[in-house]
């Protein structure tokens, strides 16, 4: 199958397609990865690792999150996407589980080499005798990109049914998925247990979801309306900091009694309003810079590989932490928040752009999956989903290494999910 150079699928680009939605994309996942590089306050000293979170440490930080949690706006992507492949694939006949199909090829393949190399990473380091508690610390820092992917596999199985509630009842699918939210809030942190919480990953998730078909379908049309929505994410977000018992920052704290992010509340649910409000808001204008030949290329470039820079982003700074610490703490010797610390962000920024660069370079064409064609049974889809959510999403929240030693196990599931749709074997014509 020829692969078509950045620049050719640029140009030849339909004029149908909605640019900004790829922009978003690439945007959004860009200011995760520089926010979690920028957010890891570490340093070595008499050569001793210090590692926490800015977040953690200056209480000023927690209302930036509100801006740099951008994880809404992938989620309102992510619907406008789901919509028009799901309505495309109905236009042509494809039912459900071979849609389903090809959409987890594209969210799990790229993941497995990361799994792969974690898993055989932690077994010679355990081997040579390398101190658990840090390996549980390293697996668990690289894979919380997966808490992303265990929930948008969930959202994105029931997009066909979210669809259709939003054909059916338009904005009170919203309104209903954020009171759904509330009250597995209230539930959770009044009456419990506490992990009906988890529930939430998909309610609310699902509603902001629901946002970008609001968006494709032009029921949130004009500036006005836009930022009326923000107005009332806005206004929904700072009551329930101010009167409920959720923290300011939208990015979960070490020790927190309540997260707004582990398990996600619905908190992050208004965030979705205010933040998809904004953007919407801005749209007019991102149209117009997206239709500079040059602008439009470099979003394709970069979205091409997005995935695998997001995947392994966190990777490749543990990594370059490890290998600091073997030459005595090179690079790591500013205290977190210091002057000299601030100023060395971009030169830390550039190096770990450039080193995962380099790994994306390696591992990015698991991101080109072939197209996927006849018909699958229903489990098999069902099945990946599954697994693939259930490994991912306690990858995401303990690593691969728990109090009895390696838990490498739960790598393999969305492994054997990604087996589950995989096509077989092509048959040699003639």
């Amino acid at each position: 199958m020829e692969t078509l150079s950045p620049a050719a699928v640029a140009a030849a680009t339909p004029a149908t397609r909605n640019r900004v939605v790829d922009l978003l994309r690439v945007g959004a996942l860009t200011v995760v990865v520089l926010g979690h590089w920028l957010v890891a306050a570490v340093v070595v000293r008499d050569g001793r690792l210090d590692a926490g979170a800015v977040l953690d440490r200056a209480s000023w930080t927690h209302p930036l999150t509100w801006v740099f949690q951008v994880m809404p706006v992938f989620f309102l992507v992510g619907g406008y996407a789901n919509a028009v492949s799901w309505r495309g694939a109905r236009e042509r006949g494809v039912a459900w589980p071979e849609w389903l199909r090809g959409r987890l090829r594209r969210l799990l393949v790229p993941v497995v080499p990361l799994l792969l190399f974690w898993v055989g990473l932690l077994v010679v380091a355990d081997a040579a005798g390398v101190d658990r508690a840090s390996l549980r610390t390293a697996s668990q820092v690289a894979l919380v990109p997966t808490w992303f992917l265990a929930a948008y596999v969930v959202v994105c199985a029931l997009a066909p049914l979210t669809l259709r509630l939003w054909e059916r009842f338009g904005w009170a699918s919203v309104v209903g998925g954020l009171a759904v939210g509330g009250v597995v809030d209230l539930v959770s942190l009044t009456v419990g247990p506490w992990w009906v919480g988890f529930a939430n990953y998909v309610v609310v998730w699902g509603a902001v979801h629901q946002l970008g078909y609001a968006w494709l379908d032009g029921r949130v049309g004009g500036t006005g309306r836009r930022l009326a929505m923000a107005a009332v994410g806005l206004v929904g977000l700072v009551a329930l900091v101010r009167a409920g018992p959720y923290p300011v920052s939208m990015i979960g704290l070490d020790g927190a009694a309540v997260n707004n992010s582990y398990p996600t509340r619905v908190t992050l649910g208004f965030l979705g309003l205010l933040q998809g409000g904004v953007v919407l808001a801005l749209e007019p204008a991102l149209r117009r810079a997206m239709s500079r030949p040059r602008a439009w290329t470099t979003v394709v470039v970069l979205g091409r590989r997005m995935m695998s820079v997001y995947l392994w982003h966190l990777t490749v700074m543990v990594l370059a932490i490890g290998g600091s610490l073997l030459v005595g703490g090179f690079g790591l010797g500013a205290e977190p928040l210091s002057g000299a610390w601030w100023t060395t962000r971009p030169v830390w920024w550039l190096v770990l752009g450039t080193l995962t660069a380099g790994v994306v370079a390696l591992v990015g064409r698991f991101e080109d999956v072939r197209r996927t064609a006849g018909r699958v049974a229903a489990w098999r889809p069902v099945a990946a989903a599954v697994l693939g959510c259930g490994g991912l999403g306690v990858m995401a929240a303990r690593g691969l290494v728990g109090r009895e030693g390696l838990s490498w196990w739960w790598a393999i599931l969305p492994v054997l999910g990604v087996a589950l749709v995989s096509p077989g074997p092509r048959r040699p014509r003639g």
